[in-house]
């Protein structure tokens, strides 16, 4: 059983429109997928749709932009009522944020030399109801600055470099705690990845667990090396808590990021779903179910 636990539609950064990316999962061999855009569940209707159209398994979810400590971190939270209006709002925000920083972003590329405008940005954008970096680095692409998304962060986007510009996100504590008053399970994405390594320590992830109820770790993925898989994994065990893998798929928008390339053990996928039944019965949540064929 092949299960993908973290992918991404044009409903925020990835670039296939929902029932293309299960499709293309389908096509990919996968039994399960689930769809996690970033701070909204705006696909979950026409996913679960394909998937029962496909009969392959569809796991409705959302990564959540968060911060700790100035660095930014990822939620994944399975399983859960994105109507919960404390969550609801915070979501609503951290949206707001994303697109409101774009003609900052712009100005400070231009005043650098680049040549770019909100509205090609925005053109990049179609589908999806907030704006982010990906896009800015769309644009890039769509006007010959750089060859693909990863030069535009490399050059351009990412922290520290001349384009890029801070956006309002909460702390993962929080973060997980709407979640499970939501009836969802929250997980954190590739906490060894990017730039997260440097907060989220084995005592960082320890607290979350002991504190706030963190239920998982997702340890395969294409930003860990061996090592890190390795250690990370033994961290789990450690603390008791689910290990997931996934593709992080955002269609043409990564490389070497293709559906299924890491998968999650069925029995790591069991207990999130335990964890998801026991969540939902602790909240008057209306949380959604996965579609299991």
């Amino acid at each position: 059983m092949r299960i993908d636990l973290h992918t991404h539609s044009n409903r925020s950064d990835g670039t296939d429109p929902v029932d293309v990316l299960i499709a293309h999962a389908q096509q990919a061999g996968l039994d399960v997928i689930a769809l996690t855009d970033h701070d909204t569940a705006d696909g979950w209707t026409d996913g679960r749709r394909a998937a029962e159209e496909l009969e392959i398994g569809f796991v409705p979810g959302i990564e959540i932009s968060c911060k700790l400590r100035g660095i930014s971190v990822h939620l994944l939270g399975y399983l859960l009522d994105p109507s919960q209006p404390e969550l609801a709002e915070e979501l609503r925000i951290v949206r707001d944020g994303r697109t409101d920083r774009i003609p900052s972003i712009v100005a400070r590329l231009n005043s650098i030399g680049v040549s770019l405008t909100v509205d090609e940005v925005l053109a990049q954008a179609t589908g999806t109801p907030s704006v982010g970096r990906p896009h800015v680095a769309d644009a890039l692409v769509a006007n010959g600055t750089v060859a693909n998304r990863g030069e535009a962060f490399d050059r351009y986007l990412a922290d520290g470099r001349a384009g890029h510009v801070s956006h309002y996100a909460i702390e993962p504590g929080r973060a997980i705690d709407l979640v499970r008053a939501a009836g969802g399970v929250p997980v954190i994405a590739h906490p060894w990845g990017r730039s997260s390594y440097k907060v989220m320590t084995q005592d960082t992830i320890a607290a979350l667990v002991a504190d706030h109820g963190l239920a998982g770790i997702e340890v395969d993925h294409q930003d860990h090396s061996a090592e890190s898989r390795a250690t990370l994994h033994r961290i789990a065990d450690e603390l008791g808590i689910i290990a997931t893998g996934s593709s992080d798929h955002h269609g043409a928008g990564k490389i070497d990021h293709e559906l299924g390339v890491n998968s999650t053990e069925p029995e790591q996928f069991e207990r999130l779903l335990e964890v998801a039944k026991a969540n939902a019965a602790a909240t008057d949540a209306q949380v959604p179910e996965a579609y299991l064929p």
